[in-house]
């Protein structure tokens, strides 16, 4: 039985990041070019995404480039330019959400199904399959039986989400940004409207609640669903976060890495990873210490979960670690019972009388005792938070990652007053050097010697894992010597995984003119340009309506789709009588915006409609 390979899928603002993911352990990286990625904020030029991409393939690590907003007409030779330059750079694949690319005359480089393309159902993967994409991500909110659904109806790898933030809304289905500020999600521009405060309304305007974070999830965190997830069919499992800093990404990346090991080591020889390498990340992580707004694993075993386990309706914010009560406090000096060893510079927080949360930084902590720069209004029987462990963030700062391969040397004497080294290494490359040498007879033991000598590798990616040292102990060669033949080696391995490192290459689209048939395109579909109409319409497709950033409807709008039901998480579920405790219809309101909540309960989703 041929293993099947698990992939972490790590996010990278910069190549700096990148580069600390891949030492951390990461099996590839997901990195935004300069433009058409889905965070306009964290774009990379082309030469530092051909410096990942030459970094990680040594590990046989792989690096993705997000490209994955919706196209314009104007845009669609500049995104098949970028796409060849990236081509032309080593990167593995492009992550696309815009049918365009399809369409476009582009090098043979793999294209993967973003989560904006919103693929929640076997049918709509199967149709990415035959499309030619050669990867493709899940939505969020799918659980292990859909996922096998999907697994069963396709045979390219399947990636999902396992660590990091949530969209309530469905990916790459939600206009809610665009319609009330301008700002698409579908453009790399989201405002992130689900993370507002809303009053909850009835239809006359009535307040039913208080005004609470009503669309704002916490985040996923599946460290422990691992195995079930590759079971299931995932393949391919991805941490959110591109615009996170190295420490949230060296932190999860450690964490799941570390997992995903376990997995493979207890299946057999099911599973095997699939990248190479023995990474250390200097540092033991701790997933409670990085950003978070408090952990769920979303609907993986259910699409109906109990109240109260969703979402995160008293802060956007990253709360943090419960330390304690506050005991005492008075202007800047506040006195907590905890058993938490409190630092300088922590960064602590706490829910005022109005709940809100509130935060301030450490200036000085004394035992039980912290002192602010500032006056705060904290009250005694307040619990109190750590959002930022300072000694943490040092010691995940602070560490060096480190990457090694391993290796495995034969050290022979040939004819005419040489040497030879043969080097083969856990990637699956073999080389043989030989060099002339004085070999000398020797008065003392030299075997150990000659070890020391070759296994000195720490300017290089490789380790020593076995020598077969055939000349014995009474043979001389001079370390240096053998100092220049092991450094020709190591980069004539270098020279062999740059050979033979094997790219993904584009599959064919094998779209049918009755593939599409019977679809009606709406914005939901998101068809911005006339190449991705061009391709709807040739599978068989009406194309009746483009994207809403294209053809901005009028009118009563439904700009959200969620398997996250407010409803319920108040435990107001309309299939219980306690459905009864909050009037239909619903509305989330804030200054400017006005919402209608429809619940289709027999699909167990919400919709959020803007109101005209």
């Amino acid at each position: 039985m041929t293993p099947t390979t698990l992939e972490l899928l790590a996010p990278a603002r910069n190549a700096d990041i990148a580069a600390d993911a891949i030492l951390c352990g990461a099996d590839a990286v997901y990195i935004g070019a300069l433009a058409f990625g889905a965070r306009s904020a964290a774009g990379n030029s082309v030469a530092d995404i051909a410096r990942v991409a030459d970094m990680a393939h040594k590990f046989c690590a792989r690096v993705y480039v997000t490209m994955n907003t919706i196209l314009y007409d104007s845009e669609l030779k500049a995104a098949e330019q970028l796409a060849r330059e990236l081509y032309d750079a080593g990167a593995d694949a492009l992550i696309v959400q815009d049918m365009a690319y399809l369409r476009m005359d582009l090098p043979p480089i793999a294209l993967h199904a973003s989560t904006q393309c919103d693929t929640r159902t076997a049918a709509r993967a199967a149709l990415l399959e035959k499309a030619g994409f050669s990867q493709i991500v899940l939505a969020r909110e799918l659980t292990l039986d859909e996922i096998r659904a999907v697994r069963a109806a396709t045979t390219v790898p399947l990636e999902a989400f396992v660590h990091g933030a949530l969209c309530v809304s469905y990916s790459g289905d939600c206009q809610a940004g665009y319609m009330a500020m301008g700002r698409s999600a579908n453009r790399g521009e989201c405002p992130q409207m689900c993370r507002l405060p809303y009053r909850l309304c009835d239809s006359s305007g009535r307040d039913l609640a208080p005004e609470r974070h009503y669309l704002s999830l916490r985040d996923m965190q599946r460290l422990d669903q691992l195995g079930r997830m590759a079971d299931a069919g995932i393949s391919s499992f991805k941490i959110e976060g591109r615009l996170k800093d190295a420490a949230y990404v060296r932190s999860t990346v450690a964490a799941y890495s570390d997992a995903l090991d376990r997995v493979a080591a207890a299946s057999a020889g099911k599973y095997v990873r699939a990248s190479r390498g023995r990474a250390d990340a200097g540092f033991t992580p701790d997933l409670a210490k990085v950003f978070n707004r408090g952990y769920t694993t979303y609907f993986l075993d259910t699409p109906r979960r109990e109240p109260g386990q969703i979402a995160s309706l008293a802060s956007p914010k990253s709360i943090g670690e419960p330390i304690g009560r506050v005991t005492a406090a008075a202007r800047r000096r506040i006195t907590v019972r905890t058993a938490a060893e409190l630092h300088n510079g922590d960064g602590l927080g706490y829910f005022d009388k109005d709940g809100r949360f509130n935060g301030f930084r450490v200036n000085r902590a004394e035992g039980n005792t912290v002192l602010t720069a500032s006056d705060t209004d904290i009250r005694p029987g307040t619990m109190l938070y750590r959002n930022a462990d300072k000694a943490y963030g040092d010691a995940a700062d602070r560490a060096r990652p480190t990457r090694t391969i391993a290796v495995d040397m034969t050290l022979r004497a040939v004819t005419h007053g040489r040497i030879a080294l043969e080097a083969s290494d856990e990637r699956g490359n073999r080389v043989e050097l030989c060099s002339a040498a004085d070999i000398q007879a020797a008065d003392t033991p030299q075997a150990d010697a000659r070890r020391r000598t070759l296994e000195r590798l720490g300017n290089t990616i490789y380790r020593l894992r076995t020598l077969n040292d055939t000349l014995g102990d009474g043979t001389f060669i001079a370390a240096s010597a053998l100092t220049a033949l092991r450094r020709d080696t190591t980069a004539a391995l270098d020279a062999a995984q740059r050979a033979r490192y094997a790219y993904d290459r584009r599959r064919p689209c094998a779209l049918t003119p009755t593939d599409m048939a019977g679809i009606v395109t709406t914005y939901h579909d998101n068809v911005a340009n006339a190449m991705a109409a061009e391709l709807y319409a040739a599978a068989g497709a009406t194309v009746r309506q483009k994207a809403a950033e294209s053809e901005r409807p009028d009118g009563e709008m439904r700009v959200m789709t969620t398997r996250y039901c407010l409803r319920r998480e108040l435990g107001a579920c309309l299939r219980t009588p306690d459905g009864k405790k909050l009037p239909e219809p619903l509305y989330l309101c804030a200054q400017g915006l006005r919402y209608r909540l429809h619940f289709d309960c027999a699909a167990c989703e919400m919709h959020v409609l803007r109101q005209k």
